[in-house]
């Protein structure tokens, strides 16, 4: 006897649709799963035995082989468990199910049938959508993340016996189209509404960013204006100054001045951290831009993705958000230089023996770090004065080195305040974001129907062309770099922050005075040239 279901697993952050098979043959009682199955998969045999019999059915006493194809992609996880119950009971005709094949079968059982919640439900519903199918069972707590993907049934089950109007123990006689001794599947009772996803808000880390703001922080107007700019092209920032001075503080509100995520970018963050397992079942679609602070101990593949079936990272988890790395030097090397191709590509490509993954990686990376180990060098602090030794400080610095420095647009100084509560109003988040939201219109107008749409990921041909610069603006610009020493990429890097002041002001062109503010935000790139320089000799 066979039989045959559809259920999904994860590749990456994609969703695969697996053909889930199931025979029964003469011979001594015994399962086999075949297919690439991890151990969780070989071990859903037990699972599924139990919740069977638990639930007044009968395991077969026969051969029985479930084969999950296609069977050369390795998979992982417990979202099997309720598909294979299934398949079994149809193949051994205990149950009869008309539209199976239309319905994808996701979910972990418990030993009594209960059916418990899996990771990366939306992925696997999108690509359900996608390939016709007509509904999507699975477990009840999962029931709203997949209802945020629209063209798609969604029926919740809380338990095995939801599936059938009579379980067993109620019932000795049954008499219906399959006849005596078959009982027949149910989905209507176990769709899900979606009105309930109506009112569903964000909760959890989310919630207490809506109680900061940018009025907290006394004076640093200067520093506002750096991180209005930031958020304004989405370039990328680092803030150094010794301690006290409100680095972190000023960065964890970074998010209160950023534009929510348009519906193709929501639905991709909410993908990804539906394939983390970061999504929470209070959680809907994810609308405030991702913001990921990671401890300095974080490995290379904590931070960029990794395992023996590769899972998203840090930087994919601050995709088209916000990655803060606070304290900077205090961070590996090795773990800093992976950066590297994210920030260039916006992606991370994982290789393993059987494929190489792919996962987006579109971010402001935002960093704050002290001027020295002890954190008091060029300080004008009235008690402290920097301890630190030209070789330590080299040291230090060395950490970050001039490559991943190119790439960062912003390198600003953060002084000790000057100013104290109540001598001038604080410039607010709301203030802070309206001039961000103003520059992003006129982004989004300007690129529409480019495949960016963002000052910062101007490259080649469309970056001379959308930053154009006129002849002073040009010479000084030259000048600087030639002075400096600047790459081409920090060259490009100065147009593309020109370009979104020039964006605040609401100017067309790009003028000398954007071009010279722009230039010194890159001012401590020659602090770093001659650091690098000390360590080296």
């Amino acid at each position: 006897m066979y039989g045959k279901l559809h259920s999904a697993c994860l590749h990456g952050i994609d969703g695969v649709i697996i053909q889930v098979e199931v025979d029964l043959a003469n011979g001594l009682p015994q399962t086999a799963i075949i297919g690439l199955p991890d151990s969780s998969i070989r071990e859903s045999v037990e699972r599924v035995r139990a919740a069977i019999k638990n639930c007044g059915f009968t395991y077969p006493l026969k051969r029985v082989t479930v084969n999950l194809a296609p069977a050369d992609l390795r998979k992982e996880g417990s979202s099997f468990d309720l598909a294979i119950a299934v398949g079994i009971l149809l193949t051994s005709e205990q149950w009869a199910f008309s539209n199976a094949d239309r319905i994808l079968i996701i979910g972990e059982l418990a030993l009594d049938g209960t059916l418990r919640p899996v990771t990366g439900v939306l992925p696997m519903v999108e690509q359900a959508q996608k390939e016709g199918y007509a509904g999507v069972l699975l477990p009840r707590e999962n029931a709203a993340e997949a209802a945020l993907i629209g063209g798609i049934e969604v029926y919740g089950l809380g338990h095995l016996n939801e599936l059938v109007p009579n379980p067993p123990a109620e019932t000795t006689r049954r008499s219906d189209a399959a006849g005596d001794g078959t009982v027949t599947v149910s989905l209507s009772q176990l769709r899900y509404d979606r009105s309930m996803n109506a009112n569903r808000s964000q909760e959890g880390s989310h919630q207490g960013r809506q109680l900061e703001d940018y009025r907290d922080v006394i004076g640093q107007q200067h520093i506002k204006r750096a991180l209005t700019i930031a958020a304004a092209g989405m370039h990328n920032i680092l803030l150094i100054g010794p301690p006290g001075t409100g680095k972190t503080m000023l960065m964890k509100r970074l998010p209160t001045i950023l534009p929510p995520l348009a519906d193709q970018e929501a639905l991709t963050t909410t993908k990804i951290f539906s394939a983390a397992g970061k999504l929470k079942p209070s959680d809907g679609l994810m609308k405030r831009r991702p913001f990921r602070s990671p401890h300095h101990t974080i490995s290379a593949g904590g931070l960029i993705g990794g395992g023996t079936i590769p899972k998203p990272g840090e930087v994919s988890l601050a995709h088209k958000g916000i990655l803060f790395l606070d304290e900077l030097p205090e961070f590996s090397r090795h773990v800093l230089e992976v950066l590297r191709q994210p920030l260039e590509d916006r992606e991370v490509t994982i290789s393993r023996a059987r494929a190489v993954f792919t996962f987006p990686a579109h971010f402001m990376l935002a960093c704050s770090m002290n001027p020295c180990p002890c954190g008091y060098y060029g300080s004008d602090h009235p008690h402290q004065r920097c301890t630190c030794s030209v070789s330590r400080i080299a040291q230090y610095r060395a950490k970050i080195s001039g490559p991943l420095m190119d790439r960062i647009d912003l390198q600003v100084d953060v002084p000790r305040p000057k100013e104290w509560p109540g001598s001038t109003p604080p410039l607010s988040s709301e203030h802070m974001r309206d001039q961000v939201y103003a520059a992003q219109a006129i982004q989004l107008k300007r690129y529409d129907g480019l495949p960016f749409s963002w000052n910062s990921e101007l490259f080649g041909s469309f970056l001379r062309k959308h930053a154009r610069l006129d002849k002073e603006s040009a010479e000084l610009l030259q000048a600087t770099i030639d002075t400096l020493g600047l790459s081409m990429r920090a060259y490009d890097r100065i147009l593309k922050l020109a370009r979104t002041i020039a964006d605040l002001e609401a100017s067309d062109g790009i003028q000398s005075r954007h071009v010279a503010e722009a230039i010194q935000y890159r001012q401590l790139d020659r602090q770093y040239i001659a650091t690098e320089e000390t360590h080296r000799l």
